[in-house]
């Protein structure tokens, strides 16, 4: 796969289920590209952030059905990575904060 680094990891996940896996077992979350597998993750999160991944999770959910005034419509499927990273590693999403 040929992506630049920015297309495979598109944005961190930060919800309270994100934040208890930080907490409990030193993992983070992040809404990467489709397509991308577990290797290519590992690599991107890796050359992004500076760290050493030791697991990469990874789950696909499927789009949800919305309801407007308009009509009936479905969102797009996307996945999600659960990485975990060596012990005293820790990413900085908000810098200067």
């Amino acid at each position: 796969m040929a992506f630049p680094l920015r297309y495979i990891v598109l944005k961190p996940l930060l919800t309270e289920k994100s934040t208890n896996a930080l907490d409990n077992c030193n993992r983070y979350a992040f809404r990467v590209a489709i397509e991308a597998n577990k290797n290519v993750i590992k690599s991107a999160i890796e050359k992004l952030f500076d760290v050493k991944v030791i697991d990469v999770k990874t789950a696909t959910l499927p789009g949800k059905v919305k309801r407007t005034k308009k009509g009936v419509f479905k969102t797009k499927k996307f996945k999600k990575a659960y990485v975990k990273i060596k012990e005293g590693q820790k990413i900085e999403f908000f810098k200067g904060i």
